[in-house]
């Protein structure tokens, strides 16, 4: 499969995006044979890489082979059309990519050495059940780890797993984390995984603020609803770095590095000094009324008032929910949980009580935060951000007359060891000027196809069995509270490569290479890093090759993928897989993936059952409208759009909404008011003074711990951004996408650092920490902020001279992030970017 530029340049003549194709796959002429018997036909499938584009395309079909991708455009609501970028449009570089497994593989060499013999799938398979067997008897079921990307971009083959981990009492790790992307501000605040407007709603806002998301780089498909909004609306990017998107905006910030959470209080105090806080909204859907006691830093319960008890008393509330206290026309008044009642709440308290004869001070949580935010005036934190005062004051004024308000946070600010400060901080501008749960308005994070959009139980999650959650960051350390007994032995994986990605440390690679992980199997359809390391090697179905769901949440349609060709090789999809192992685990086990049909059929009758349970968002939605075209999820918004929080704002419905397929009550635990949350009333964040919003600096408690020398010497933040031209690590081996990079991976820094350094364009330059060293080309980039060098992420190591980016990372665990643990909602999230390191050039 050699690949040459005159190759390249005939494919993109004949309209088929890609290379690095034997030819015996195609005719380029018209697809059509010469007696013009054969046509060439369109299959409607669906791109779904985790970018949360999940885009409509129309797989042109010559002869069994793909010839060409096109964007399919056929959204019923215009504006989403049409859906696409050069990732999806080359695909086909990947489909037909000389890295496609073509048959299972065991292992004969050293782990990473690349060395296998070919196999049968009976072969495969019983050797993969034999080993899962042998793990099972020394160390225990949850000694099997189950590694999936997110469910978003497939429910049912990556359910299959799901549920045999489950019916096997197997660990498991979520997608969300082991990716870096959990937002953890978001069940802090508001109790759920995360939430967003869809694009279309971009249109709605009258003023967008965009923190650390680069969305005309990442989110292309969307990128355009952006450039409409400003039309009527003004954009602005705060962002250290002049990226793409500040390129296409009204107004830049160029704050300083990692000071979001310092300018978002300095906005908040200007609000509240100047009274342009939405008073109405505080009292009824957020904590700023309810009262903190100065002895314990706890909220004031019902309870703990006498003359509060009978009510207490009469009122049934859910185990999850707590009455607190608020005072209203100068009495103390019990705040009902059950619903977002009414009220003319008094905001500003601060006093004293009685409690059982005790005098106790008392304060309200907006009196605390006013008196929090009195450090944080305009010129206070324009010497932390170096953001002229006048700015921050001239901003804080724009945001509270120009409504709705809409907030992007992107994961270029949350994956940071106190990302959860920013987010938090950064969620009170929507907040205090009322902008939650209207259209056009609110705060988003958008990080993948993580959501589920729906009801899966019924699929994922047989009444049989236990499955065992292991948070992604103490699998990499190797321990913690919720870490099996007896380690992890066998890691089983598919649709990611954590070998590479994830790859933190040199973690799995320094277990993988003294068997502290005993076993390790990947399916997967490209020979990534991850199968390089693996001891079988599956080959898995593209997404051209396979029926399966898909949803996403730029964009809330549920979508059909459809096999476009004959699955190539010897390939099967994820349903037959776990079916053929289970039945060689337990045969028992086998009637629970449909034994009867083959893989497609039984596909389609998991989609049928996951419609027919999925619960309201997908009522009415049946797979014979999926085979026609994209259908909209339902909601309870006015013309199904998705708008967070719709419901608590007009229904008064306590927040937070469900975020599936966690059940209500293990999310609702985090605001146990029922209203949104700013004040924190756990021990450790009374511990660690973070019981409110706050700005503290990077690397204080982890480099600078870790290592009291690191800031003498490694003086750069080292920031790996996502990347144009891959998703995660897929698409690293796209050959078209490699070529437009130069097939070259690049570190960009700023000019300044470069002259100072006698760093040129195009030079070999070494990266490195005490973890680890990465050898890239240098990128002069004037847009670049001092001290600061950015990698995009997703480079394989063989293109790295065999060196992981992600050996220079470490797993920081934030203890607060470890407080409650409900998988890929509240748990142990990524910090990428707290690393620091320091760049020479390679000597020659």
């Amino acid at each position: 499969m050699r690949t040459t530029r005159r190759n390249l340049l005939k494919a993109a003549v004949a309209g088929l995006v890609g290379s690095q194709i034997n030819l015996k796959y195609f005719d380029y002429a018209n697809a059509t044979d010469k007696t013009n018997k054969i046509k060439s036909k369109f299959v409607r499938s669906t791109c779904s890489p985790n970018c949360t584009g999940a885009c409509g395309f129309l797989a042109e079909v010559y002869k069994d082979k793909i010839v060409t991708l096109i964007q399919a455009s056929d959204y019923p609501d215009d504006l989403y059309n049409p859906r696409g970028c050069l990732k999806g449009l080359s695909m086909t570089n990947l489909i037909y990519s000389k890295d496609r497994i073509k048959f299972p593989l065991i292992r004969t060499g050293k782990r990473g050495s690349g060395e296998f013999r070919k196999a049968s799938w009976d072969e495969a398979l019983d050797f993969l059940a034999e080993n899962i067997n042998k793990i099972t008897k020394k160390y225990g079921s949850n000694s099997i780890a189950l590694t999936i990307q997110v469910p978003g971009t497939g429910y049912v083959h990556k359910g299959a797993f799901v549920r045999l981990a489950k019916l096997f009492n197997w660990s498991i790790h979520h997608g969300y984390p082991q990716n870096g992307d959990l937002p953890i501000f978001w069940p802090m605040t508001f109790g759920v995984q995360s939430e967003e407007l869809e694009s279309l709603e971009w249109l709605n806002a009258a003023y967008t603020v965009i923190f650390g998301s680069n969305i005309t780089k990442t989110r292309i498909p969307d990128a355009k609803q952006l450039i409409e909004a400003k039309k009527w609306g003004k954009v602005v990017v705060v962002d250290p770095d002049f990226c793409e998107t500040a390129a296409k905006a009204d107004e830049w910030i160029p704050i300083k590095a990692d000071t979001d959470a310092a300018f978002a209080l300095g906005l908040s105090k200007v609000i509240i000094d100047n009274n342009l806080f939405d008073r109405e909204f505080l009292q009824d859907f957020t904590d700023f009324p309810i009262l903190i006691r100065m002895d314990t830093f706890k909220r004031l319960k019902a309870k703990d008032l006498p003359h509060l008890n009978n009510f207490t008393n009469s009122l049934s509330i859910p185990a999850y929910r707590e009455i607190y206290v608020y005072k209203d026309d100068n009495k103390f008044m019990p705040l009902n949980p059950n619903k977002l009642e009414k009220t003319k709440a008094t905001l500003d308290v601060n006093e004293e009580v009685e409690i059982y004869g005790k005098k106790v001070r008392i304060r309200s949580v907006f009196n605390l935060l006013k008196g929090h935010l009195a450090k944080y005036t305009a010129e206070s934190v324009s010497k932390i951000t170096n953001i002229p005062a006048d700015t921050i004051k001239r901003i804080a004024i724009e945001i509270t007359k120009r409504k709705p308000l809409h907030i992007i946070y992107g994961a270029g600010n949350y994956q940071w060891y106190n990302g959860d400060l920013k987010g938090r901080a950064i969620s009170l501008l929507p907040v205090l000027t009322g902008n939650i749960g209207i259209s056009g308005g609110g705060i988003s994070t958008y990080a993948g196809q993580y959501k589920i959009r729906f009801d899966l139980s019924s699929w994922w999650f047989p009444e049989e069995g236990k499955l065992n959650w292991v948070p992604y960051l103490e699998f990499l350390q190797g321990k913690g509270k919720y870490y099996p007994k007896n380690g992890i032995k066998a890691m089983i994986g598919g649709w990611g490569n954590p070998f590479e990605q994830h790859n933190m440390g040199n973690t799995l690679r320094e277990r993988a290479l003294n068997h502290d992980i005993e076993f390790i199997a990947t399916y997967d359809f490209t020979m990534t890093t991850s199968c390089l390391f693996s001891d079988v090697v599956l080959p898995a179905t593209s997404w051209y090759e396979q029926y399966e769901l898909v949803a996403t949440v730029l964009h809330p349609y549920l979508q059909l993928q459809k096999p476009a060709i004959t699955p190539l090789f010897d390939s099967k999809n994820g349903l037959w897989i776990a079916r053929e192992l289970a039945k060689r685990l337990n045969r028992n086990y086998e009637k629970y993936f449909f034994p009867n049909l083959d893989e497609n059929e039984a596909t389609l009758k998991t989609i049928e059952l996951l419609l027919k349970n999925g619960g309201y968002e997908v009522e009415g939605i049946t797979l014979d409208k999926l085979m026609k075209g994209p259908v909209r999820l339902n909601s309870k918004a006015p013309n199904n759009r998705q708008i967070p929080f719709y419901e608590q704002r007009t229904k008064r419905i306590p927040f937070p909404p469900i975020s599936y397929p966690a059940k209500l009550s293990d999310t609702a635990q985090f605001v146990k008011s029922g209203r949104i949350e700013f004040y924190k009333e756990e021990d450790l964040f009374i511990k660690e003074n973070e019981q409110l919003p706050t700005h503290k600096e990077s690397f204080v408690d982890t480099e600078y711990k870790a290592n009291n020398s690191s800031k003498q010497k490694y003086p750069f933040r080292f920031i790996t951004k996502n990347s144009l031209y891959r998703m995660h690590s897929t698409h690293s081996n796209n050959v078209m996408l490699n070529e437009l990079q130069a097939f070259k991976p690049k570190i960009f820094i700023s000019s300044h650092d470069a002259k100072l350094l006698g760093i040129n364009r195009g030079e070999l330059v070494e990266v490195y920490n005490d973890r680890g060293i990465l050898r890239v080309y240098a990128e002069i980039d004037p847009g670049c902020s001092v001290n600061t060098l950015i990698f995009e992420q997703g480079w394989w190591s063989k293109f790295l001279q065999g060196k992981s980016y992600n050996s220079l990372i470490y797993p920081w665990i934030k203890p607060i992030h470890e407080i409650y643990f409900v998988p890929g909602i509240w748990e142990a999230t990524t910090a990428w970017n707290e690393c620091l390191v320091n760049v020479r050039k390679v000597k020659k």
